[in-house]
Order: structure tokens, then C-alpha cells, then sequence
């Protein structure tokens, strides 16, 4: 269906009528408040009167000076913004493309599931000589995680018996605080009274205010009646050497932090409840005792299965 739009006739009254139509329809065009023509229905632009009646409810009052005024304010405050907003974008973007660069890729960590190559060499350890678990703890005197799980050890010493070694290997995390007290332990053990010493760090030094400092653990050493000399020359000499060796050693098969635990050469990350611990012992006791069925001595279980068939490297 075709609807026709008809002119009026030419005249001067009808071309002012057109004139005004246009003119109201630009006028409702550009009205952004349509809500202030509530009685404004259809616009038919055939009919005069109601182009009149568009004129008259869409023509504003010309802008004042002061409306001017205030709207170049505006202007200008809007551009402050938009310049300030365009220095933060850019400010963001340099911090993103920074962050980028200085992003390292994540270490590898160990696998719980692999057996790693961990030497015992001159470390104290609590329990047997030889036993068919072994517990490697990797430890500093600062880290709460590490005294929290001290626990968890001991009633799985308990537990075990002789079937159950712990050897302790410190791993500085903190040097300006976890040294010291790792040197004093390792001093005390060269005259074995390592578990002593320990324990006097744990309680009179770590748990007492972390007072982990050269003169507390001369005090501690003297509590537990060590030769002084013996103890001053092996912290300055043979302990300093362990202690570097070691932390060479747990790095190289992934050790980044404390506690960490590698049982019969199987990593275990964390101040785990003991039922984690049970789980992993229990699988390498059952492996430990066919081994010995089978003609394995105890003694050389250890050194043959874990030292020597271990992964040296991560």
C-alpha cells in the first residue's frame, strides 16, 4: 500500500508552512529531552498546524553568556581529564610491558613419584645407622613450617622404630638469621651432642622470639657443655663447608624452599599431616622388605637403591 504525500498549494502562505515543517522536523531531530513534548503525538507533514504546533514546543531560548561560559568550563575540565586518563593508560602499558620482561618461567619442581639421589654424608640423623626408610629433612631455624612439623617426626619415630631413619640437612632460606644457628647445630653434632643443640635452638632460641643470633648460640653451647674451641673452629671451618655442600647438592635436584622432605629419595614438600608421611613410608617399607627377602642387606639398601639409582638432577 502506497501512501501519498500531497503539497499544499503553491503560495506564499504554503511555502512559509513548508518552511516550518522542515524546520520542526529538524527541531525534533535534535531534541535529546523528548519528554518535554508529552502532548506531541504523530507529525503527519502533510498537515500545517501541526508543524506550528512542533515549532512551538521544541524552540529553545537562545544560550546566555554565562551558559557559554560554564560550557567552555566543562570543555575544558573534560579535556584535563581525558589528558590525565591518557597518562594513566600509558603509565599502565609501560608497567604491563615491564612486568613482561621480568616474568621468569616457573622452576620445575621435584617429582613425587621419582626417586632422587640424596647423600647422607656427615649429617646427624636420629634412629638407627641403617634402616629400610629413610627420612631426609631439609630444614632451616627460621621457618615455622619446619618447627611445626617437628611433631609429626618424632611420633612417626615412634611409630616406625627401627625401621625408620631421620637425617637432618639444613637449607638456608633466611642467611642473615638461619645461618648461625645451622653452623652451631652442625658444631655441636661433630661432638655428638647434635640433638641436644637442637633442641635448646628450637626452644631457647627460635621459640624465643627467634633469638637465633652468635651470642645466644654460644650460650646454648655452653649449656650443652661443648669443647668452645672445637665448637668455634668447626663452625668457621669444616661446618661452613657441609653447609655449602648440601645446599649445592638440594638444589640441583630441586629444592627451593623449607620444609621439604625426600623419603628413601621421594620428595614430599611441606609440613604434611602424617598420614601423607604413612602413605609414601609404607609403599618403600613394603619395597625395602621384598628386597631383603629377596637377599638385600639393610645395611647397603639405602646407599644402593637411593644414592646410586637416584636422579642426581632435576
Amino acid at each position: 500500500m502506497r501512501t501519498d504525500f500531497r503539497r499544499p498549494p503553491s503560495s506564499m502562505h504554503g511555502r512559509r508552512d513548508i518552511s516550518r515543517i522542515d524546520e520542526a522536523a529538524n527541531c525534533l531531530i535534535f531534541t535529546r529531552a523528548p519528554a518535554i513534548v508529552p502532548n506531541m503525538r504523530t507529525i503527519s507533514l502533510g498537515l500545517v498546524g501541526t508543524a506550528t504546533l512542533a515549532l512551538t514546543v521544541c524552540q529553545r531560548p537562545a544560550p546566555s553568556a554565562s551558559d557559554a561560559n560554564a560550557n567552555a568550563e566543562i570543555t575544558d575540565r573534560l579535556d584535563k581529564i581525558e589528558e590525565r586518563l591518557d597518562k594513566i593508560e600509558k603509565g599502565l602499558k609501560a608497567v604491563e610491558k615491564s612486568a613482561a620482561k621480568s616474568k621468569r618461567p616457573s622452576r620445575p619442581r621435584p617429582d613425587p613419584k621419582t626417586v632422587y639421589s640424596v647423600p647422607l654424608g656427615n649429617s646427624a640423623y636420629s634412629g638407627p645407622e641403617h634402616a629400610k626408610v629413610t627420612i631426609v629433612e631439609v630444614f632451616e631455624y627460621a621457618c615455622p613450617f619446619c618447627d611445626r612439623v617437628r611433631g609429626t617426626l618424632k611420633q612417626l619415630a615412634k611409630d616406625y622404630g627401627d625401621d625408620l631413619k631421620i637425617v637432618y640437612k639444613n637449607y638456608v632460606v633466611h642467611p642473615q638469621v638461619a645461618t648461625t644457628p645451622a653452623l652451631a647445630a652442625c658444631a655441636a653434632g661433630k661432638q655428638g651432642k647434635y640433638s641436644e643443640m637442637m633442641e635448646l635452638i628450637w626452644e631457647k632460641g627460635f621459640k624465643a622470639g627467634r633469638n637465633l643470633g652468635a651470642e645466644n648460640m654460644t650460650k646454648l653451647a655452653k649449656e650443652t657443655k661443648l669443647d668452645m674451641k672445637a665448637y668455634e673452629s668447626d663452625m668457621s671451618g669444616a661446618c661452613k663447608t657441609e653447609l655449602a655442600d648440601d645446599r649445592k647438592m638440594l638444589s640441583a635436584i630441586g629444592v627451593r624452599g623449607t620444609p621439604a622432605f625426600f623419603v628413601n629419595g621421594r620428595y614430599l614438600s611441606g609440613a604434611q599431616p602424617i598420614d601423607r608421611f604413612k602413605a609414601i613410608i609404607d609403599e618403600e617399607l613394603e619395597k625395602a622388605n621384598k628386597a631383603v627377602a629377596s637377599g638385600a642387606s639393610v645395611e647397603a639398601y639405602y646407599a644402593e637403591n637411593v644414592v646410586k639409582k637416584g636422579k642426581k638432577k632435576l
